[in-house]
C-alpha cells in the first residue's frame, strides 16, 4: 500500500511505463458518480505525478471496470496507445477474469455454468434476469466452481465469459447464491464497511506493447472472513 503526501493510498500490484494494475478497495469508485467523491484515476494520476515528479498532466486511461462496493484487481493505461490497445483486448474478451465470491449458500452443483439475459434497470441501478431473450436484454454467462466453504459461507470461483451491469451477483442470486453483504441482490444483511465479498481475484491480459502475457493476483481484503478463506487456497 503506498501513501502520497495527501494520504490518498493506492495499492499498486504492478506497474510498467505503459499500464498500471491496482488492488482497488470496497470505497473506490472507478469512475465518477452521484456522490462526487474522488475518483481511482484522479488518485492515480496525484500518485503517478508525485513518484516521477511530473511537472505538467499525467495521463491515466479507464480500461475496465469494478462496481463500487467490489474490490480487486483494476488495470489502468499510463498512455493513449496503451488505452487503444488494451480496450480492443477487453472488447474481444482476449483477457481473462476470474472472481472470488463468497456466497450465503452452498451451491446445489458444485460447478456449473450460468446463462441468463439481463436488463438493466437505469433508475434503480440494477439488473433482472430471465431465462429467454427479452427486448433490451443482453446475454450473460458465467462459469463458477466451489473451491472453499466455513461454517457459514462459501466461496466461490467465478470465471466470466461476458462482462455485463452487476453480471455476477445476479446471476449467482437467481440460484440462491447472494453474495454476503449484498442487499441489494438479497443478502441478509450489510457489511459494515459497505463493501460486498465479491473480489477480482486473478487477471491475464497480453501486455499492450510487448504482447507478453501478463498474470495478476490481487490479494484479498484485509478482512477476517476473506482471509480465512484465502489461507486454504
Amino acid at each position: 500500500m503506498i501513501n502520497n503526501s495527501k494520504n490518498k493510498e493506492i495499492d499498486v500490484i504492478y506497474e510498467d511505463n505503459h499500464i498500471i494494475v491496482v488492488n482497488k478497495s470496497a470505497s473506490d469508485i472507478v469512475q465518477g458518480d452521484k456522490t462526487g467523491d474522488e475518483t481511482m484515476p484522479d488518485k492515480i494520476k496525484e500518485f503517478l505525478k508525485e513518484k516521477y515528479d511530473k511537472p505538467g498532466n499525467v495521463f491515466c486511461g479507464v480500461v475496465h471496470r469494478l462496481d463500487r462496493p467490489t474490490s480487486g484487481a483494476v488495470v489502468f493505461a499510463k498512455t493513449s496507445k496503451a488505452l487503444t490497445r488494451l480496450n480492443e483486448q477487453f472488447k474481444d474478451r482476449a483477457t481473462k477474469k476470474t472472481y472470488w465470491a463468497v456466497v450465503e449458500k452452498e451451491p446445489k452443483e458444485k460447478t456449473g455454468v450460468l446463462v441468463h439475459y439481463l436488463k438493466k434497470n437505469e433508475k434503480q441501478n440494477k439488473s433482472y434476469p430471465s431465462l429467454t431473450e427479452t427486448p433490451g436484454s443482453k446475454k450473460a454467462s458465467l462459469e463458477y466452481k466451489l473451491i472453499a466453504k466455513s461454517d457459514k459461507y462459501f466461496l466461490l470461483e467465478v470465471e466470466l465469459h461476458t462482462g455485463r451491469h452487476h453480471q455476477i451477483r445476479v446471476q449467482l442470486s437467481t440460484i440462491g447464491c447472494i453474495i454476503k453483504g449484498d442487499v441489494k441482490y438479497g443478502a441478509r444483511r450489510s457489511n459494515t464497511d459497505g463493501s460486498i465479498h465479491l473480489h477480482a481475484r486473478y487477471l491475464e491480459l497480453f501486455h499492450p506493447t510487448t504482447k507478453e502475457l501478463i498474470k495478476i493476483t490481487a490479494p484479498v481484503p484485509d478482512e477476517p472472513l476473506w482471509k480465512w478463506f484465502e489461507k486454504p487456497s
